[in-house]
């Protein structure tokens, strides 16, 4: 018989299975970039287990051979994480009661894993926030292991990762479309990719990211209940 942390992991392994292959696969890439632009094959075990911060990361790798420049760093850290603001705001109300774990979830909540504990069906009798930490949880490891691979094998060899990134992208392409077959309202997918392609369009690729999820949150907020009674309705 399984116990309960038995039965959160059975529950929560298989919606990782499309992170994992992601985040082992770019882990490996960073490992290997960071390696050969000239540091010891700890440096990327060490920033995947403390940073944890996926494009920070490989921005990191030439922060580190610059100048020292604390407050350009700090500044460049919140340009690239802040649409984690956004995401936490959205996992408040999930997360309230989490106790413990709360600091666990907190930290290791990345796109992909905020992608998955948002939108997951937690099966009946399955503690909700063992479901997230386990997430959370296989997650970081994925991404740990990729990046430790990645080290090693950068130590050795040298070959060309370029378009090696874009898993991420479809690995998130996965993740939507799961969510759209799944659901018969999509309106809030609709508010998404109208509010993406407004901001690319005004801002610009290197700009969009901020405003979007400003502007995804603001509209999600605004027109809360007509979502909420649309899905009611299904």
């Amino acid at each position: 018989m399984k116990t309960g942390k038995q039965s959160a992991f059975a529950a929560a392994f298989p919606h990782t299975i499309p992170v994992m292959t992601g985040y082992i696969f770019l882990g490996i890439t960073y490992g290997i970039y960071m390696t050969s632009s000239g540091s010891p094959f700890w440096y990327p075990v060490l920033t995947a287990l403390a940073v944890y911060g996926g494009a920070l990361e490989f921005v990191i790798v030439s922060m580190l051979a610059g100048p020292f420049a604390p407050l350009q760093t700090f500044l460049m850290a919140l340009m690239i994480q802040a649409r984690h603001l956004f995401y936490g705001i959205a996992m408040l109300e999930k997360y309230r009661g989490a106790g413990k774990r709360k600091w666990q979830l907190i930290y290791g909540l990345t796109d992909e894993t905020f992608s998955v504990n948002a939108s997951a069906e937690i099966p009946e009798g399955v503690s909700p926030y063992s479901f997230w930490s386990w997430i959370t949880f296989l997650d970081h490891c994925y991404w740990v292991t990729g990046a430790s691979i990645g080290g090693i094998l950068g130590q050795v060899i040298h070959f060309n990762t370029e378009g090696l990134d874009f898993v991420m992208t479809s690995m998130f392409i996965v993740i939507l479309t799961e969510q759209i077959l799944k659901e018969k309202n999509h309106i809030s997918a609709w508010i998404g990719g109208i509010a993406s392609a407004l901001c690319l369009i005004l801002f610009g690729k290197d700009s969009f990211l901020i405003p979007a999820m400003a502007l995804i949150t603001l509209s999600l907020t605004v027109f809360r209940r007509p979502i909420e009674s649309a899905g009611i309705a299904e």
